[in-house]
């Protein structure tokens, strides 16, 4: 059973997962659910080079849907930039990434690692500046190396969102480079203090909404696979904390989602 919404205005999901596993068997269904009942677009995030594929085959199933192109810190060790570019001139590519650092499970003399992490994240960094697209951060127990390279390409890139924004005060800064903030799940938890803190301090027209489906999904559902309608809940939380109604939000966030992804399209 799916959630009903009774919202004037539908979301942009800008960070689903829908390529994944979790969701073989029932996507259309859920796709269509979404759609009618609270969902304007939603965005395939790149992880595994290996789903490509399957992202871009979804992404031209409907209407609605775009992906990116790009290679998680956990799947560096396929990386291939000619398979990368392959992907971005179609028409629903919309930006490069999910790339970054993440050092979460590193040990801290783990050089060759964090160094070859670094390596991938600039060239995916230098392929969104040459082919003029948005860039898809994550990152993960690495927040000064992000800030430092990310600060160095700012000016050339066009833009980019912090995946699942960690509320780091320094990464808060790149606000001022360009940089977008992605809320999800994690924002309705209990052990989400950090996040509810600093969420005012994110300047409105630098915040867009995420599932990271069909992992981190909010409460009450926590436990469950994340779906993009569930990202309701996010708004309702956004909305208690920031003293705006649940349609300021999805109105404030979806300009800044077609500000960032969707000028020309």
């Amino acid at each position: 059973m799916f959630l009903d919404c009774d919202f004037d205005e539908k979301i942009i999901d800008t960070h689903c997962h829908l390529d994944h596993q979790a969701y073989f068997g029932y996507l259309d269904e859920m796709l269509k659910h979404a759609f009618a009942s609270g969902v304007d677009k939603i965005i395939i995030p790149g992880a595994d080079i290996n789903d490509l594929p399957r992202a871009r085959e979804i992404a031209h199933a409907y209407e609605n849907v775009y992906f990116a192109c790009g290679v998680h810190p956990y799947d560096i060790d396929d990386f291939n930039l000619d398979v990368l570019k392959e992907f971005i001139n179609d028409k629903k590519c919309v930006a490069v990434g999910e790339c970054g650092l993440d050092y979460y499970r590193l040990k801290s003399d783990d050089l060759h690692i964090k160094n070859k992490q670094k390596e991938i994240f600039i060239a995916q960094i230098e392929l969104a500046i040459e082919y003029k697209k948005p860039l898809i951060v994550h990152v993960r127990d690495a927040n000064e190396d992000s800030f430092w390279i990310l600060k160095k390409y700012a000016k050339d890139l066009q833009g980019g969102v912090l995946h699942c924004f960690n509320a780091s005060e320094l990464l808060l800064e790149l606000a001022n480079s360009g940089f977008y903030f992605g809320i999800g799940g994690v924002l309705t938890f209990k052990n989400a203090k950090k996040l509810v803190e600093i969420l005012p301090k994110i300047p409105k027209d630098k915040l867009v909404l995420e599932t990271d489906g069909p992992y981190l999904t909010p409460e009450p559902h926590r436990g469950k696979v994340n779906d993009p309608i569930l990202t309701h809940f996010v708004v309702q939380k956004i909305a208690t904390l920031l003293n705006l109604s649940k349609n300021e939000v999805i109105k404030l966030t979806n300009f800044n989602a077609n500000r960032l992804f969707f000028q020309g399209i």
